[in-house]
């Protein structure tokens, strides 16, 4: 797909980010004399049906809340806007990286940052409340690092706007594991739900790992009837027990035993820290420019290492099946989708399947797509019972070149120690960590392969896209357990 060379006055320069709904471009105010980001929808994915036009509300949405707050912690939305293929938000350009880059490394964040963090994250809550606006999908994806160390509350596509306009349903959206239990019960919704998510972000920031793992349904039951572990049990130093307790009131189930406020919750967590606040991240902990990271999807984390213009080549009519994909595999993954998101699917597929080579993490990447946990489940089984295939005598996922599968080869041998249900259960938790539920679906499939320990590391390793991440698993998952 072409890039565009303008949309409404800003011309474009750049792409800084890609998704399953549209792409963020690098642009430039010329009345202003600023760089902006402009995050579009192709109006192909916003015409006629009722799917359709709850997706342009939604984000026509976001620039209504968003474009309402003011504060430094937020970013700021300048214009909403509709040129030729596009629906746009022309918003501010932030340098840095989101948060989840930061935990997807494992970065250590000491006492002083968790707490800079949090008060930081918690005061521009504060604000949005005051203002009867709540985000409701607050997670590292959405939160950004800047260079200074300062963080910014980006994305508030899905916040809900109190206002004369009382009557609409209220749409379940959100991120597993950090959706308070009120959305899954059916329960009223306030401002609360933003207080539960931050919870659910200090516990991992305290305990280096999410309070509420594994597949999909056990972190939907544990979110609404399990409290986890304190954060400082679970964490493997045991560290800053002073802190249970103000993790332990933000995940409260009823929302009336959480802090009632953002500015609540900042109190508490500050008089337990004890200690002059600190404004920023430490420099220390800061990623530099000379750490790249890898480009995100379009979920809030997509401000960061820009992707060359270049990258997206040539328009392409007639548009051909992504090179390394046959085209009977994108069918039925298209005809698994269209059954949630309608005919819009052939056109995320095709996005979806030029960044990735691999069944396993193009499913994960299209569940973006479908707004219900049950039905991306779905989905994923769909997709991965009917599309994935595997050839005698090798292991993992098959590729599927010129429409005839073609064995992904191993670096292990077939000999080493065998396999255990013990192996597959502890490659399926560190697994879990990158690509969530989808995960225990690929070591399934690999186990059901057979061969060695290795091997079928090596093959459950082969779902992750990114060089980097396949070696960190293979060291996570090959380590006692």
């Amino acid at each position: 797909m072409a890039i565009p060379q303008r949309l409404g006055k800003y011309p474009i320069t750049e792409v800084i980010g890609r998704g399953a709904m549209g792409i963020v471009y690098r642009g430039y105010d010329p009345v202003i004399k600023r760089p902006v980001a402009i995050k579009t929808i192709h109006k192909e994915l916003i015409e006629d049906d009722d799917k359709a036009q709850s997706l342009s509300e939604r984000f026509r949405r976001e620039a209504q809340a968003a474009g309402t707050l003011s504060h430094p912690g937020i970013v700021s939305v300048y214009e909403y806007g509709e040129d030729g293929a596009y629906a746009y938000i022309a918003m501010e350009y932030v340098q840095g990286h989101s948060l989840r880059e930061y935990l997807d490394r494992n970065t250590a964040f000491n006492e002083r940052d968790a707490v800079s963090t949090m008060a930081q994250l918690l005061d521009a809550l504060e604000y949005a409340h005051s203002h009867e606006i709540w985000h409701r999908d607050i997670k590292p994806a959405n939160i950004l690092v800047m260079p200074s160390g300062r963080i910014k509350l980006t994305d508030f596509g899905i916040a809900r706007i109190e206002s004369a306009d009382r009557t609409r349903t209220n749409i379940i959206m959100g991120t597993p594991g950090y959706i308070a239990p009120e959305f899954y019960l059916g329960g009223a919704l306030d401002h609360r739900i933003d207080i539960f998510s931050a919870g659910v972000l200090l516990y991992h920031l305290l305990a280096r790992q999410p309070p509420f793992r594994g597949r999909l349904e056990a972190v939907m039951h544990d979110v609404c009837y399990h409290d986890p572990d304190p954060p400082s049990v679970a964490d493997p130093e045991h560290r800053w027990p002073q802190y249970d307790a103000v993790v332990a009131r933000a995940l409260a189930k009823a929302p009336a035993e959480r802090f009632q406020s953002a500015a609540a919750f900042r109190a508490a967590l500050l008089a337990q820290y004890g200690l002059p606040l600190a404004d920023t991240i430490s420099e220390s902990t800061v990623i530099s420019a000379g750490k790249p990271m890898r480009p995100l999807p379009l979920d809030g984390g997509h401000f960061h290492t820009p992707a060359p213009a270049t990258a997206l080549g040539p328009a392409q009519p007639s548009t051909p099946p992504p090179t390394g994909w046959s085209p009977p595999v994108l069918k039925d993954v298209e005809l698994a989708l269209a059954r949630y998101v309608g005919p819009v699917a052939r056109v995320l597929v095709r996005r979806a399947a030029q960044q990735h080579k691999q069944l396993g993490s193009l499913a994960a990447a299209l569940t973006e797509s479908i707004d219900k946990p049950g039905e991306r489940e779905a989905f994923l089984r769909a997709v991965l019972g009917r599309a994935a295939t595997a050839t005698p005598g090798t292991v993992g996922v098959a590729a599927t070149v010129g429409g005839t599968p073609t064995p992904t080869p191993t670096h292990f041998d077939a000999t080493g120690p065998a396999l255990t249900p013990a192996d597959v259960e502890h490659a399926t938790r560190v697994l879990t960590t990158y690509i969530g539920p989808i995960a225990r679906v690929i070591t399934k499939r690999a186990a059901a392969q057979g061969g060695s320990r290795r091997a079928f590391l090596e093959a459950v390793a082969r779902s992750l896209d990114d060089d980097a991440q396949r070696q960190r698993f293979l060291r996570e998952a090959g380590t006692a357990h």
